[in-house]
């Protein structure tokens, strides 16, 4: 799949992690005698599953940096120029705290926003994307990327994770449950499955149903790309936004042919994907998609 994006790759792992040591612990007071109680099962799953999503959001910015080895650059250094363009982009979105600039050595043309909040963000590009684009489509990018901020993305997508992984720890626990009645001799008590094999069971169908549910956070990604493309136009300018787009378009032949020799751990943030067998899992819409919401003024699209 090339379009998991980190955040939920970070999000499933903690909620795994998570699972195992509430299980280990033996936190959670929602399986009797009589059974499973559905009620206490909800709002531990629900706590729980917030609580890994909020993890993964502080660590956004951590992860990306070490992931994808980006390197700070200032106002000071050789790079003056990019960083003013985010502060004076984030300026005019109301930002009262500048985000972080940085470079990644990569050579494909890519850009991403990510961090805990307005106020402790990053705006991360390529070395690819700045050797290829010129002035007027960079600031395009840039400004996609800061309206991300400006919108909080990041902390409306760690609330709709969140969600999520309640669903995914609470099912994921009735089917455990359900596994291992099955499993077991109700006549005999030794036959039933270990502690051990039940944690480990809920652990892998947290995993299993996490894989599952992420459409559905990728949907909404996608609409969220589809406004924050508006809210570039709104702060770069719209012909800058759809010339940022139309650059990637026509560069699109050559992310093919060098994706394999790239940094895995980019594929991750890709900025597009043209796999319409894993077009659910998407976190982008097409980008002829894109570029024409914008030529045409069309305000929304799911």
């Amino acid at each position: 799949m090339k379009r998991i994006v980190l955040f939920l790759a970070v999000n499933i792992l903690v909620v795994a992690t998570i699972s195992i040591l509430i299980s280990a612990l033996g936190i959670g007071q929602y399986m009797t005698s009589a059974g499973l109680q559905y009620g206490p099962l909800l709002a531990f799953c629900f706590l729980w599953g917030m609580v890994g999503s909020l993890i993964s959001l502080l660590l956004s910015k951590k992860m990306a940096k070490w992931m994808m080895g980006v390197q700070l650059v200032t106002l000071e250094g050789p790079h003056k120029n990019l960083v003013d363009t985010v502060h004076r982009l984030s300026r005019r979105a109301g930002l009262t705290e500048m985000p972080e600039v940085g470079i990644y050595q990569n050579q494909i043309m890519n850009a991403f926003a990510t961090g805990p909040s307005r106020n402790n963000s990053l705006v991360a590009v390529s070395t690819g994307l700045l050797g290829s684009m010129n002035e007027s489509e960079l600031e395009g990018v840039l400004g996609h990327e800061v309206a991300h901020i400006a919108n909080g993305d990041m902390v409306t997508m760690a609330l709709v994770q969140g969600v999520v992984n309640a669903f995914v720890m609470f099912f994921s626990r009735i089917a455990a449950f359900a596994i291992t009645q099955a499993m077991s001799d109700k006549d005999d008590r030794d036959s039933r499955p270990s502690p051990f094999i039940q944690m480990m069971l809920v652990f892998v169908l947290d995993i299993i149903f996490g894989i599952l549910a992420s459409p559905i956070v990728a949907w909404f990604s996608r609409y969220r790309e589809y406004r924050a493309d508006r809210g570039g136009a709104d702060l770069a300018g719209k012909e800058k936004m759809i010339a940022a787009l139309q650059a990637l378009s026509r560069a699109y032949p050559q992310l093919e042919l060098v994706k394999e020799e790239s940094n895995p751990n980019f594929k991750s943030m890709q900025i597009s994907s043209k796999d319409a067998a894993m077009r659910i899992f998407s976190s982008h819409p097409p980008l002829a998609s894109r570029i024409a919401m914008l030529q045409n003024g069309i305000e929304r699209n799911y």
